[in-house]
């Protein structure tokens, strides 16, 4: 196998991981919603760091054996494997637009770091070190606040949460690449001390951001997201820093810029239908259920005479409740027809119609108390 063939292999397994990595840290959320940012007492959570940190490795080897331009594009397809695991795996089947806004962020990704000429490698010298840890950790701790103030949107809420972590991750990579440019074996360099802890917070904050950003925000639209500004804020580092610049010329950048549209607008297509998934209103009930439940309600109020008598009669009686009244206890003789209040009986029905019930009135009797009135 050449060189090319394996860098290409390897780079397909690194997006496998990711996908899978993502799939798994995506549950972990749905499960564990009280835990956002560090569910350490989930299994799963810690087998998406291995899957993650499986990509991660594995991508580093193909960078060793084929060229950025191949390897980097190739790990753009994370989102377009995540759908059909995540359907294998957990059941959860993606609509057309969900795949729609999926390839066009693939598309435009991998189309934008093609363009992305290769140069020299060079490292970042203190200036440039600081400036760059001070603008990315204002920028996370921005993103971080504006999705605490879009709490009642969760999927914008989840996006900005990607976005802050593939920031951090994309800084991690950066202040990465420098230091194995300026790596001479000596670790007693302030710089290289500098630049490793500032790998480190920037590595632990982008996998706390990621791991909340699944957090009501699906699958797709964080994915997404993180797998597209994580080498894309690289690709801005270098242009702005390294002196890197668009194959091509002009056609090249326009081409670029065409590519980063595309993608954005394959970021806004996802997360505008996870919103539309999130935010769907109630059905209101049809005018039969409501006449149902209307009358279920009025069902229940008791009926009463003019005189505001309960018919049914108090709920302590001594005998039953009945429809007619209170069943007499025991001992008792209950004559119904001597309980018709005067006025109540309308005389006998017409022949063919059935006779209307006759509401009784309850006696009172000098051993029982008076009635309570119900209403």
């Amino acid at each position: 196998m050449s060189a090319l063939a394996l860098s290409v292999l390897l780079s397909l397994v690194s997006a496998l991981g990711y996908a899978g990595g993502a799939i798994v840290q995506e549950r972990v959320a749905v499960t564990s919603p009280d835990s956002a940012y560090l569910p350490l007492r989930r299994p799963g959570w810690w087998g998406a760091l291995a899957l993650n940190g499986l990509g991660g490795l594995l991508h580093v080897v193909a960078l060793a054996y084929g060229p950025l331009s191949i390897v980097q594009p190739l790990g753009a397809l994370t989102i377009v494997f995540a759908l059909p695991l995540a359907a294998l795996c957990v059941g959860r089947r993606a609509g057309a637009t969900a795949w729609r806004g999926a390839v066009m962020a693939t598309v435009g990704l991998a189309g934008l770091l093609s363009l992305v000429g290769s140069s020299e490698d060079h490292a970042l010298d203190a200036a440039q070190r600081l400036a760059a840890a001070i603008v990315t950790g204002g920028a996370v701790v921005a993103l971080m606040c504006a999705s605490r103030a879009a709490h009642r949107h969760p999927a914008v809420r989840s996006v900005l949460l990607a976005t802050a972590a593939g920031t951090a991750f994309g800084m991690s990579s950066v202040f990465t690449k420098s230091v194995t440019v300026d790596w001479d074996g000596d670790l007693d360099s302030s710089g290289t001390l500098f630049s490793l802890a500032l790998i480190a917070v920037f590595s632990v904050a982008g996998v706390l951001l990621s791991q909340a950003s699944y957090g009501g925000g699906g699958l797709t639209a964080p994915l997404a997201t993180l797998t597209v500004v994580n080498p894309v804020l690289a690709a801005v580092v270098g242009i702005l820093m390294f002196g890197e610049t668009f194959r091509y010329g002009t056609t090249g950048t326009l081409l670029a810029l065409g590519c980063g549209v595309l993608a954005a607008g394959g970021l806004i297509m996802l997360t505008t239908e996870r919103m539309e998934e999130t935010e769907t209103p109630a059905p209101e009930p049809s005018p039969a259920v409501g006449a149902q439940i209307t009358g279920a309600v009025l069902s229940s109020v008791p009926r009463q005479r003019v005189d505001g008598e309960d018919v049914r009669g108090p709920a302590h009686a001594d005998g039953p409740l009945t429809e007619q009244g209170v069943e007499p206890g025991p001992g008792e003789l209950f004559d119904p027809a001597a309980d018709i209040a005067p006025g109540d009986a309308d005389g006998p029905a017409p022949p063919g119609e059935r006779a209307p019930a006759a509401p009784y009135a309850r006696r009172t009797l000098s051993h029982r108390r008076r009635p309570r009135v119900r209403s």
